[in-house]
């Protein structure tokens, strides 16, 4: 059964019948889902979300045409892994920003994307380099929508201050990614 199910996995991505592949992982931070189209990685939704609305929200905004394809996912699940190791620091996966929305939340993920690992930007100076210093609830809501986390690192942005501010993941979550980027050793949550 599993075969004939490959098979008919395989036939539909070699007929591009397959607009969004997915699949999921297990990571220190819970099971992702994790979601790409052919220009890229489209989605990552932590385990807190339920997946079944995100494969319905991918369907309704993306296409019809959601297919589990965990291979097209291979060079996704490596990064994330050696990420977690704490083997790799920048990740060169192909992004799909379509779900990011307006210009100015693309401008901010796009400007998180660049935040180094191990460092962090304050909300304001995020806003800022997105073209709108004063629009510092609006970075957080980009932010707090960001479609592809992990990969575009908005667990680096902090309060003014350096509080954690939210995370879609959770703020364990958040602090476990923090701490794993700055070289400490952290009990992964729950």
């Amino acid at each position: 059964m599993h075969e004939r199910v490959n098979r008919l996995i395989g036939r539909a991505a070699a007929e591009g019948l397959v607009d969004v592949a997915y699949t999921e992982t297990d990571t220190p931070v819970g099971r992702l889902l994790v979601a790409a189209t052919r220009q890229g990685l489209v989605r990552v939704s932590f385990h807190g979300e339920r997946h079944d609305d995100v494969l319905a929200e991918l369907a309704e905004r993306l296409s019809p045409r959601v297919l589990e394809a965990p291979a097209r996912l291979d060079e996704v699940r490596r990064e994330l892994d050696e990420y977690f190791e704490g083997s790799r620091h920048a990740f060169e996966l192909p992004l799909d920003w379509s779900l990011t929305g307006s210009r100015f939340r693309r401008a901010v993920l796009e400007r998180t994307a660049k935040i180094p690992y191990g460092g962090t930007a304050s909300y304001r100076e995020v806003a800022s380099a997105a073209g709108s210093e004063r629009a510092v609830r609006a970075a957080g809501t980009a932010l707090g929508a960001n479609p592809i986390p992990i990969v575009v690192p908005c667990h680096r942005v902090l309060r003014t201050g350096g509080a954690l501010g939210g995370y879609g993941g959770g703020l364990e979550a958040k602090r476990f990614l923090l701490d794993l980027e700055a070289g400490r050793r952290s009990i992964a949550p729950a």
